[in-house]
């Protein structure tokens, strides 16, 4: 059986990739026990400069793989897990400037490689992509072999407004990487290039499902966020939403619309900045993330009918999704963090029919 396979970044640069393992000691974890505090994988995806001798990352580590595919009652398909287009450990691409940094928050119960189509994407056309292993809600490995499930607790640090905390302890971080110091708690070596190669100055963020109220929350509360984008976020804020962004925000939507969700339609009058709002037809919950390009793979795999797949991904066709995934997050960041203003975000466009610009 052959492998399941991610579309390609369709950037002009390799991809490196690097784990980080974190702790924010201003955070105590009271589920860990005393003297514990905030435990966090992280993983930056950066333009590399020579991938040559570098192994491949696979989607997730193999325990952590496991783990989660057990859970979603597809055990079988561990050998088959995707590779990613990032190379481990391969150096940082210096152009003489400082890169762009944006930083995703996953779903519930999900795990930091849902969205690597996006997150590579964005690496390959100069950003340095931060993804956060969100601890007690994610399927995530550290580095001494321990395996981190989500803990079903409602103690447990898992809301929207944790998920927000960790991106902008993340943040903190980020800027550590910029001053030239190493975050990692076990001090391993970093690829060549990345310390002083981050810009804290041009900062975005975005996260899907909660990931994506996280991101409100997050940029709500911290201007080092220069941008924000959900990507189908529920946006029920806890504590309630406070005061006005004027920072540019961008809503993907499908499920979580204005239309339906009294939420998002409230998130949507407290952006004062600019502000854009687009849905895909026929998309789903899961339609802007890495299940668009795998669940086409393994409805073949396991001989499911049509209707079966669309029960899963929606009807969008799959191969628009990605290109849909791979275009909006990319022009949105460019607009905001690069002043680099293209037309794709100004309307619809003939090479994306299926997307609407709701007013």
């Amino acid at each position: 059986m052959t492998r399941l396979m991610l579309p390609v970044p369709t950037g002009p640069h390799p991809v490196g990739t690097v784990q980080l393992h974190l702790v924010d000691r201003s955070r105590p974890d009271d589920i860990a026990g005393p003297g514990h505090f905030r435990e966090l994988m992280a993983t930056v995806w950066y333009p590399a400069r020579d991938v040559q001798r570098y192994p491949v990352a696979p989607w997730m580590p193999a325990g952590a793989l496991q783990a989660f595919l057990d859970d979603a009652g597809f055990s079988a398909l561990a050998p088959l897990a995707p590779l990613t287009a990032g190379h481990v450990g391969a150096p940082v691409r210096r152009s003489g400037r400082r890169l762009p940094v944006v930083v995703f928050s996953h779903g519930a119960h999900s795990h930091q490689g849902d969205h690597t189509v996006m997150v590579q994407e964005l690496a390959s056309h100069g950003y340095a992509a931060v993804t956060v292993a969100h601890q007690y809600d994610t399927y995530t490995e550290f580095p001494d072999g321990r395996i981190a499930v989500p803990l079903h607790d409602r103690q447990a640090p898992t809301l929207p407004g944790d998920f927000a905390a960790d991106l902008r302890f993340v943040l903190d971080c980020v800027e550590q990487l910029a001053a030239g110091c190493n975050p990692d708690v076990d001090h391993r070596e970093l690829p060549a290039g990345l310390l002083g190669s981050l810009d804290p100055r041009r900062v975005g963020a975005f996260g899907w499902s909660k990931g994506g109220t996280a991101t409100a929350c997050a940029t709500l509360a911290d201007e080092r966020i220069r941008a924000g984008l959900s990507l189908d976020g529920p946006m029920q804020m806890n504590p309630p939403l406070a005061g006005d962004l004027d920072r540019p925000f961008m809503m993907m939507s499908a499920v979580f619309n204005r239309a339906t969700d009294p939420e998002a339609a409230a998130l949507w009058s407290h952006l004062r900045g600019w502000r854009l709002n687009i849905q895909a037809q026929g998309a789903v919950h899961v339609s802007y993330g890495d299940n668009e390009a795998l669940f086409p793979q393994v409805a073949k795999l396991l001989g499911w009918s049509g209707q079966q797949l669309q029960d899963v991904i929606g009807t969008l066709d799959p191969e628009q999704a990605v290109k849909i995934q791979q275009a909006y997050p990319l022009a949105f960041f460019d607009e905001h963090l690069r002043h680099r203003r293209g037309h794709l975000l100004d309307g619809p466009s003939p090479a994306f029919p299926a997307v609407t610009f709701l007013p």
